[in-house]
């Protein structure tokens, strides 16, 4: 059966409703204007409304089909209070054709309930909830249908009614969920929401009087901003690895950039640096009249002592991290990583790549500690990814190579060092594939020329059914 879904203003004058049939609908208004519904379309929209909405507060949630939560704490004071913000966004939505009401609450509850059922942009006092909603209807407590078909058919037609019951006796006849979501409204039950991005507190914003559109303004912009977040960050020890700066637009749009540290930092002038270059591909349209900054992956960060004699010195933002930061952040994440150590004593897995802005991730509880790479084992600093095969002229049965032919050149050995025997880890694979051919004696050695290599000899000298081979695995410079 086919039912009204949404009605306007004009609709809902005519006596038409949500629920409607809509065949008796267009028996009261024979010229009613309809279409179908689109729930995947609408969805869509709120969730983009939702990232618009990040101008006002970083945690948006949204609430479908109708509506969106926003986490107004620590946060209304950039716009000069909570009715001042509140007549801002209804304001900017009327004034782009989307009707919308709202209400400022403690509880998400009750914030609902206020907005839908009360007049428009009223505001509860800090822990005065209680005393707007008694008088509102019992839908006002967002039940589900059955309990809100049959509370009124008892008389239970407004809230405070309900809040006059015995809770033993409300729970029992009604169910622990009519319980739930009236103490939700009041603030004495927790709710939790889901956020399309997580809430941070480490978040500014500036408004601009005129909207701007230059360049050059947008970079002033970008250090005003950064100045402001990490004095903040400062000045609670901390630093953050990653930062998004968003220019928002007359129109509407957004347009993120997003800079990522290897290191935890606070430094505005470094920021705005990695930020330059990315500004340049903002379309500023008819002008960007709001910037925010937030700080992501925040952590603790003590002030480093400067030495006396610094100034001869290389800065801290002038060295390795920062030339991390700017390739990576220049190039992209995935092209920029390192090495990090693997429990593995296997050449190829001894080691593992992180990329330059990630942390390791905390080992369990019950896993055993990472040992370090040992200084008496060194490893070549290029490892090739498959080893390559070489002509070798060896004494028997375990001396090193006295010369080696590689991609056609013939090499000298004139130093060596080793063998250092490593076996297959056997657990890996099936275990009648742990085979003599499987133990690696590795050396270290030097040509005449002083080009030092990384090569091992694959199975023992002995088994005529599975010959030695010779292979290179690195290189030391």
């Amino acid at each position: 059966m086919r039912r009204l879904y949404a009605v306007d203003e004009v609709a809902a004058g005519l006596g038409l409703h949500v629920g409607q049939k809509a065949a008796d609908a267009t028996a009261l208004v024979p010229e009613l204007d309809y279409a179908d519904a689109d729930p995947e379309g609408d969805l869509a929209a709120l969730a983009a409304l939702s990232d618009w909405c990040v101008r006002y507060s970083p945690a948006v949630a949204v609430d479908a089909p109708d509506g969106l939560l926003l986490d107004i704490a620590g946060v209304s004071h950039l716009w000069g209070g909570e009715g001042p913000m509140l007549d801002d966004l209804l304001d900017r939505l009327a004034a782009n054709g989307i009707p919308a009401r709202g209400a400022i609450a403690d509880t998400a509850g009750a914030a609902w309930a206020l907005a839908r059922y009360t007049a428009d942009r009223t505001i509860a006092p800090p822990g005065g909830q209680r005393a707007l909603l008694e008088p509102l209807p019992i839908g006002a407590l967002r039940l589900d249908e059955k309990s809100a078909a049959q509370l009124p058919r008892l008389g239970l037609t407004r809230i405070a009614r309900l809040t006059a019951l015995p809770r033993m006796q409300l729970a029992r006849r009604f169910g622990l969920n009519v319980l739930r979501r009236l103490d939700q409204a009041m603030g004495e039950g927790d709710e939790a929401l889901s956020f399309r991005r997580p809430a941070s507190p480490w978040f500014d914003r500036l408004a601009f009087a005129e909207p701007i559109s230059q360049l050059e303004d947008f970079v002033r912009a970008a250090g005003d901003i950064a100045a402001l977040l990490c004095k903040r960050l400062e000045t609670e020890g901390k630093g953050a690895r990653r930062f998004e700066l968003t220019f928002h637009r007359l129109d509407g749009k957004a347009f993120p950039a997003r800079v990522g540290l290897s290191i935890p930092g606070r430094d505005p002038g470094r920021l705005v640096r990695l930020l330059a270059p990315k500004l340049e591909t903002i379309d500023p349209g008819f002008g960007v009249e709001v910037v925010t900054l937030e700080a992501q992956g925040v952590e603790s960060l003590s002030a480093r002592q400067q030495r006396l004699d610094a100034a001869t010195e290389v800065a801290a933002e002038e060295g390795l991290a920062a030339m991390v930061d700017r390739l990576t952040n220049r190039l992209g994440e995935a092209r920029v990583w390192r090495d990090i150590p693997y429990p593995s004593h296997a050449p190829e897995r001894a080691a593992t790549r992180l990329g330059a802005m990630e942390t390791p991730a905390p080992a369990a509880a019950n896993a055993p500690p990472t040992p370090p790479w040992s200084p008496d084992t060194p490893r070549p600093l290029r490892l090739f990814a498959q080893p390559e095969p070489l002509e070798v002229m060896a004494k028997l049965p375990d001396d090193p190579p006295v010369r080696f032919t590689w991609r056609g050149r013939s090499h000298k050995v004139r130093r060596a060092e080793g063998p250092e025997r490593v076996a297959e880890e056997w657990w890996r694979k099936a275990f009648e594939d742990a085979s003599p051919d499987r133990v690696r004696d590795y050396y270290r050695v030097e040509d005449d020329a002083g080009a030092r290599f990384w090569i091992f000899r694959a199975g023992l000298y002995g088994d005529p059914a599975i010959p030695p081979r010779w292979w290179l695995h690195g290189l030391f410079s």
